[in-house]
């Protein structure tokens, strides 16, 4: 869809792992991307060195960092055809969208919001979950491509207050109206983004989260029965 900026909308920002699918994106997608190229061993090794790395003290932004060079010199084209495979085989499955949030969803696009999914994971697997919606925007992480084929390298991921930033640069290009828009998430990296509109809600029974949306009046909605995620901070 082609925003305008005409007419001030509404908008509905939805986080997507642990609020719209009841799963980590990135690592199912990369446990699925290792699988697929006879490799499937790497993957707990790159979940250790993960863990490594957080007990010395790494952000989550060197994390993600450490995430996406994973796909070094890799071509664009063959890691989007995986996102595509790996979408067709997990949306297939029971469970995979959390149907609190996805009515929610549902209802936004009906009423005619402007739809905005919001992710620290990457394209590859999170445009076909955007096309499955037929979502109006894709906010993620964009890791650097040179001659079609990733570096391993990313400037900035799409998390925490750089949701906030997107969602005001959003706003602002597009003439939103944040104080009728809503934002949806389930973890407290999401809060920056979320504070902004006039409606948030949490999804799910985050601790964190459930304390903030009591203390500040915010709307909650029921989360996805199992957590395919991992706790690690990467996964927003």
């Amino acid at each position: 869809m082609a925003l305008t900026r005409h007419t001030a909308r509404a908008a509905a920002f939805f986080d997507v792992d642990g609020t719209l699918v009841d799963a980590t994106t990135m690592f199912d997608f990369l446990a699925h991307h290792l699988s697929a190229r006879g490799r499937p061993e790497e993957y707990p090794v790159f979940r250790n060195r993960l863990a490594d790395m957080t007990r010395a003290g790494a952000g989550r932004t060197q994390r993600c960092r450490a995430y996406y060079g994973m796909y070094e010199g890799l071509p664009v084209s063959s890691v989007t055809e995986e996102g595509a495979q790996w979408f067709a085989d997990r949306a297939g499955r029971p469970g995979f969208f959390i149907e609190s949030a996805l009515a929610e969803f549902r209802s936004h696009a009906t009423a005619g919001h402007v739809t905005v999914l919001l992710s620290g994971s990457f394209a590859a697997c999170l445009n076909p979950i955007a096309e499955h919606l037929g979502s109006d925007v894709l906010l993620c992480s964009r890791p650097e491509v040179r001659a079609g084929r990733f570096t391993g390298t990313i400037d900035t991921p799409m998390i925490g207050t750089a949701k906030a930033d997107a969602v005001s640069n959003l706003a602002d290009e597009h003439h939103l109206d944040l104080g009728r828009s809503f934002a949806y998430g389930d973890h407290i990296s999401d809060v920056p983004y979320m504070e902004m509109v006039g409606h948030p809600v949490v999804v799910g029974g985050d601790a964190e989260m459930v304390a903030h949306a009591a203390q500040y009046g915010w709307a909650r909605l029921p989360g996805g029965p199992e957590r395919m995620r991992s706790a690690e901070g990467t996964r927003k």
